[in-house]
């Protein structure tokens, strides 16, 4: 090979002469900087923009992905690609912009970024395909062998299923292997290695479903998604790939139980229909079996089997590896799961849906920390794909775009099949309180409406959000509370394990027996506070009767109880199901008449800004489990602050009337979505270093950042969980109009301070926790 000026040749035969083709890799841990490696002869074919490789780095070898194609190169003395992995390329040039556009926008390393755009399992050198043993018929030509008894028997169930895995025959006729080999040896049966695709979902069985009838609005919400859709390019391909105009963003603000899951899915009928992937994000709490069973249901049957590929955190490493690649190789169109779904290597891509939109765990809390509805937003205005956002609360964040017409507003005011909104009732625990001379689990109206349904066989939930037997543990002689040594919170009471726990680091130890103090040792201590566990106990006996299901991240411990929860409860075997947030949200039981919320103010003096629309959000959600049936439904909101707004706006189901009153609040103040919001957060495990060191970045970023004219620095000031998982935690708020300006400016006002190296810098760009 020669090298002439900065492009370089070699001889592929005589009188042959060829460019040299330079590939562009980003290594798979954060170094700032991208490498390039020549691409030997051999690989020539095979390396492309997305591709997975293996290269040379220092004194070993690393993995990495192609993120361009050049010819020429600043560096001398390229060193070769080693090895080209997979059978194509794992990621598209757009989903490769889309990973850049996240490093800027989030102020993080490319390489970061580019890493959270792959499951892990598919980042690995070797293929993580399942091989297993298959053994099928073969033709008989000629005498049939002579067999015993034993083997004729087991041949005979082999003709019946013509091909079977080896362990299903081996369990079928309760023989062996070596008696399986026997007749391979006499050339009757084949056993080769086939790779077995693991289906997470395999063994369910699923009735398929017809599009329903929709109602006016969903009618019209449906024309104005389908004709957006109908003007995507077949191909795929939007403002960045062809030059056009990027599809629209739609707010789809439908009440509970106004069918937006049918919106989305005749939706998605039509870009099926164009030849058009879709990716659905849900929420990981409301990824429940009963979603992914409707989407399945109806497009995964009939002769063109529209596979749907789902992927979350519940599934094992072998499985999400299977999934992505149904859908990289195209057998999966549809693509259903949490929040990293919207990586999903659907091509073509034509909608993407996300259900309820406002829900905080689409926001990622490592880096890179992405909102999975703004990469969304994003994802669709690169390629070209219509983006539908969906809630019965939104965001203020994704109303306020739709007020101001950046996204099209669809409204959904009613119930789908006329059914009425539930009423709800709003208990003053204060008065309950006094009455009982202390504060009781249930409110005597909530009391006689459980005993009403259990009369009648209706069913009844009821949220909590805690988890639990009590909150804390308290000593009422010396004022003796227990606390967790890593994290400045009460450990909670877990009485079925008899644990004190944390709910922040995961800490437990033994609950003490009398108080843990020396000097006092009083055996009188008290648990104070309420959680699921206890609510449950309480249930328990006042409804002796009544049969009790609890569901919350301490009962489900591996990934097939929520299902069997969920279905005792469709059934009918359980009369009254107590939980969490798991029960908030993507849940639909025509026979739950009754829903009771207690604690219903739980959230809302927290110090967050987002405090009222949280609370507001969640309200709104769980009472709209009630009442989705033909039985109109009733829901008791418990509550110490029954006037609060929130309160009072989620028992009229007004979301535009807490609209109106909480963004005028916003304004005054500039927070979100009027302005935007950046966090920095510094952590050590020292607080006066860490305090420290927050006055001094203020001051740095105030002097930094001044170019933005309308730069608010709130802070430094400590965190509203000052101390968690040992470490110490200061904050400073920065809120602007211009985010993309800010996270411009940055990386050079980082520069100019340094931190000691026990003290960590975060950067959280449009926060939606500030604990």
């Amino acid at each position: 090979m020669q090298r002439l000026g900065r492009f370089a040749f070699s001889w592929r035969r005589p009188g042959a002469l060829h460019r040299e083709v330079i590939a562009r890799v980003a290594l798979d841990f954060a170094v700032r900087k991208e490498f390039d490696y020549v691409v030997p002869e051999e690989w020539a074919d095979r390396v492309e923009v997305g591709r997975r490789v293996k290269v040379p780095f220092g004194h070993r070898e690393v993995l990495g992905s192609v993120v361009a194609l050049v010819t020429t190169s600043p560096h001398t003395n390229l060193r070769p690609i080693s090895k080209v992995l997979g059978r194509q390329a794992a990621m598209s040039e757009s989903v490769i912009g889309l990973a850049r556009w996240m490093a800027e926008y989030y102020c993080c390393p490319f390489e970061v970024a580019l890493k959270s755009v792959l499951p892990e399992a598919v980042r690995r050198e070797e293929p993580g395909w399942r091989e297993r043993l298959q053994v099928r018929v073969l033709p008989v030509s000629g005498p049939v062998p002579e067999l015993t008894a034993r083997q004729r028997e087991i041949l005979s169930v082999v003709e019946e299923w013509r091909e079977l895995p080896l362990s299903e025959l081996l369990r079928l006729a309760e023989t062996t292997a070596e008696t399986v080999r026997r007749l391979e040896d006499k050339g009757l049966v084949q056993i080769r290695s086939e790779v077995s695709e693991r289906d997470p979902y395999g063994a369910e069985e699923i009735l398929p479903t017809q599009e329903l009838a929709l109602n006016a609005g969903q009618e019209g919400a449906l024309k104005e998604v389908a004709e957006a859709i109908g003007k995507v390019p077949a191909g795929g391909g939007g403002e960045t790939a062809a030059g056009g105009v990027a599809a629209p963003v739609f707010l789809l603000h439908g009440v509970t139980g106004s069918g937006k899951t049918e919106v989305y899915l005749q939706a998605i009928g039509r870009a099926l229909e164009r030849g058009l992937g879709a990716i659905v994000l849900v929420p990981e709490i409301a990824l429940t079996p009963q979603t992914v069973e409707r989407f399945k249901a109806r497009f995964h049957h009939g002769p063109q089997r529209t596979l749907v590929a789902v992927l979350h955190s519940h599934l094992s490493a072998g499985e999400r590896h299977d999934e992505w690649h149904k859908i990289r190789d195209g057998r999966a169109r549809i693509a259903i799961g949490a929040r990293s779904a919207v990586f999903a290597p659907v091509e073509p891509l034509g909608l993407i849906v996300v259900d309820e939109e406002h829900e905080p765990s689409y926001k990622q809390e490592e880096a890179p920390r992405y909102h999975a509805r703004d990469v969304a937003v994003m994802r669709g205005r690169r390629e070209g794909a219509v983006v539908v956002l969906g809630s019965a609360t939104p965001s203020m964040e994704s109303y306020y775009n739709a007020r101001r017409g950046k996204y099209r507003l669809l409204e959904l005011p009613v119930r789908a099949d006329e059914a009425r909104m539930p009423v709800v009732r709003v208990v003053d625990m204060r008065t309950e309180s006094r009455k009982a001379k202390g504060p009781p689990v249930f409110s005597h109206a909530l009391h006689e409406a459980i005993l009403q349904r259990l009369e009648r066989r209706e069913q009844v939930m009821l949220f909590l959000n805690r988890r639990g037997y009590s909150t804390s543990l308290q000593c009422p002689k010396c004022g003796y509370v227990a606390g967790c040594p890593n994290c400045s919170v009460a450990l909670t009471y877990h009485r079925q394990r008899q644990r004190l726990c944390c709910h922040v680091c995961g800490h437990e130890e033994e609950a003490p027996k009398a108080c843990p103090e020396a000097a006092c040792r009083n055996p009188a201590i008290r648990y104070a506070g309420l959680g699921t566990e206890r609510l449950e106990d309480a249930l328990a006996g006042a409804f002796p009767q009544a049969r009790i299901g609890r569901m919350d991240s301490d009962t489900l411990k591996r990934k097939e109880d929520y299902r069997r929860v969920l279905t005792a409860f469709r059934v009918g075997k359980i009369d009254i199901l107590v939980g969490t947030q798991m029960i908030a949200k993507g849940l639909h039981f025509p026979n739950v008449t009754l829903v009771g919320i207690v604690h219903a103010d739980l959230g809302l003096h927290l110090p967050d800004f987002r405090a009222g629309e949280r609370t507001f959000q969640l309200l709104t959600q769980v009472a709209g489990r009630a009442g989705r049936g033909d039985v109109e439904g009733e829901v008791f909101v418990q509550a110490f602050t029954p006037y609060h707004p929130a309160i009072q706006f989620a028992r009229q189901h007004d979301y535009v009337g807490f609209y109106e009153q909480e963004i005028e609040f916003r304004e005054q103040l500039r927070y979100p979505p009027v302005a935007r919001a950046a966090l920095l957060t510094l952590r050590g495990r020292n607080e006066e270093k860490v305090r420290w060191c927050a006055e001094q970045v203020g001051r740095v970023v105030s002097e930094g950042l001044s170019d933005l004219g309308d730069l608010i620095v709130a802070g430094p000031a400590p965190a509203p969980l000052l101390k968690a998982e040992t470490f110490y935690r200061y904050q400073v708020m920065l809120r602007t109009r211009t985010m993309a300006r800010l996270t411009a400016l940055w990386p050079s006002c980082r520069e100019r301070f340094e931190l000691p190296d026990d003290i960590r810098l975060t950067l959280d760009v449009d926060p939606v926790d500030l604990m």
